[in-house]
């Protein structure tokens, strides 16, 4: 009794300490912080602000760079102010969707990064090159118009650092407004001690996670093991002080546990205090994926699958990969020849590489690409993933690999339509045989076409075992669930990054 008496004693002091501790970090001391930040940081402490001061700063930043580029080179190339702002909204039209796609709005994308940088340049690139096909139209039909080229390239050249910098500035003020709170996370039981072993693991988990049980039945205990948060109380309490001390409250136990009182109570906080996530809705809107324990039999039949319905995007996305992949083999035609020769004079024949792969509802189809690796057996015992430093790999398959270059024949059948240029990866059909009997709903992944290029692959590393073809499915299901235009173009964006920057394997 005594050693139960201790301990107990010792959690309600580590519990007080925390409590202590959350109200010291919720009440700031006024006199320390000069008044202008602690505005900055209010304001920042909305999730609509930044997007708000993105898009402000972008339209007053373009505007005056394109005046004032055009009055210093004499360039008197609209008839009217009238001509001067139609050529204007246009053009913000583009660089305001370009931005859109690759999250240039969104204040979960961490925007500090390379990658995000790499990003940014190709989107206002794509702009650029969208906005002088419109314009240029436009001008056919116009002879009034006559706009500059050098106008135009010089204002999205100044514009392009310039938004990229106040991007990375604003992100700053964003991270430190939401330092000092922490998620308040409903939950005691496996689910949330397996969503904080996650968080920890994240790149951006880097507010503090508070846990309260609602049943009060684990308070006191490690969430997780040694070294873990203590599972807190006084649930109603926390939830009469959101606004100061939490960000966001995240459910970690089903609906259906929660009494009517705590789900009426969380609805008015969704609505008019804090954001309110279920963990699927965290994992897909702060990791952009989906966690498997949420995902059941009867998945695909919930609402918001636009794979479900006959939209146009289906026809708009075929449309375009025939486009695509015809004009990219005539473009790459020079290369078809190159590197045929290439592989030839290292490792003989043949050139190209032949395999079953799986499709869209399992109809098995053959795969092209560029032979990167020496001749193999189909043993059972070889090895079927290709490791790094993988001693089959020849010294021509590496930099085919690292450029995704050995992908190009895959053009072929995007063209015959086996295949999208974006969607999952085709996997080998002995792979896939295995997976769908040991990975739970595997086959959920055949419901949408399969891809060169998909949400998986520019954002989880080469596969290089079963777990980590569990850890792909999770992106892989996200695609499923937010099939779009505005995705697709995020993972063109992606692999053209991977592209230029060798990140491939």
């Amino acid at each position: 009794m005594a050693n139960s008496d201790q301990s107990h004693a010792i959690s309600q002091e580590i519990l007080e300490f925390q409590e202590r501790r959350s109200t010291a970090l919720s009440e700031p001391d006024a006199a320390a912080a000069p008044v202008r930040p602690g505005l900055w940081l209010h304001f920042f402490s909305h999730e609509w602000s930044s997007a708000v001061l993105y898009l402000f700063l972008d339209v007053v930043c373009w505007v005056v760079i394109y005046r004032v580029a055009g009055w210093f080179r004499y360039d008197a190339f609209y008839a009217t102010p009238f001509q001067f702002f139609i050529i204007n909204l246009i053009q913000l039209g583009v660089i305001v969707t370009a931005l859109y796609f690759i999250g240039g709005y969104d204040r979960t994308v961490e925007k500090l990064t390379l990658g995000y940088a790499a990003e940014h340049i190709l989107a206002i690139t794509a702009a650029a090159v969208v906005s002088a096909m419109l314009i240029y139209s436009a001008a056919t039909f116009d002879q009034t118009m006559k706009p500059s080229r050098g106008v135009l390239l010089l204002s999205f050249a100044i514009f392009l650092p310039v938004s990229l910098a106040y991007r990375r500035w604003i992100r700053q003020y964003v991270v430190a407004s939401s330092a000092s709170r922490s998620f308040l996370v409903i939950g005691g039981g496996a689910a949330a001690a397996h969503f904080y072993e996650a968080y920890k693991n994240s790149p951006n988990g880097q507010q503090q996670l508070e846990f309260v049980d609602v049943n009060e039945e684990r308070v006191g205990q490690p969430i997780a093991g040694e070294g873990s948060p203590i599972v807190q109380g006084n649930l109603a309490g926390k939830l009469n002080n959101l606004g100061k001390r939490y960000s966001a409250i995240i459910l970690a136990e089903r609906a259906n546990s929660l009494s009517t009182e705590l789900l009426e109570r969380l609805v008015h906080a969704q609505f008019q205090e804090t954001r309110v996530y279920t963990l699927e809705s965290f994992y897909e809107t702060q990791w952009r994926y989906l966690p498997l324990g949420i995902v059941d039999p009867f998945w695909p039949l919930q609402t918001g699958f636009q794979l479900a319905r006959t939209s146009p995007y289906h026809y708009l996305k075929r449309l375009f990969d025939i486009v695509a992949s015809a004009t990219a083999l005539i473009i790459c035609a020079p290369l078809f020849v190159v590197i045929p020769l290439l592989i030839w004079s290292e490792d003989g024949s043949p050139v190209f590489f032949r395999q079953e792969r799986v499709g869209r509802d399992g109809r098995r189809f053959i795969l092209f690409k560029f032979r990167t690796m020496r001749q193999r057996s189909d043993q059972a015992s070889e090895d079927i993933y290709t490791r790094e430093g993988d001693r089959r790999v020849t010294s021509v398959g590496r930099w085919l690999r690292k450029l995704r270059l050995d992908e190009l024949p895959q053009l072929w059948n995007a063209l015959k339509g086996d295949i999208s240029l974006i969607g999952p990866r085709p996997e080998w059909s002995k792979c896939a045989e295995r997976y769908e009997q040991t990975i739970p709903f595997y086959h959920f992944r055949h419901l949408v076409k399969p891809g060169i290029t998909g949400w998986a692959q520019v954002n989880y590393p080469y596969g290089e075992s079963d777990e980590d073809a569990v850890e792909k499915l999770k992106y892989d299901l996200y695609y499923i669930r937010h099939y779009s235009l505005k995705l697709d173009a995020m993972i063109v964006l992606k692999t053209l990054y991977t592209m230029l920057f060798g990140k491939g394997r």
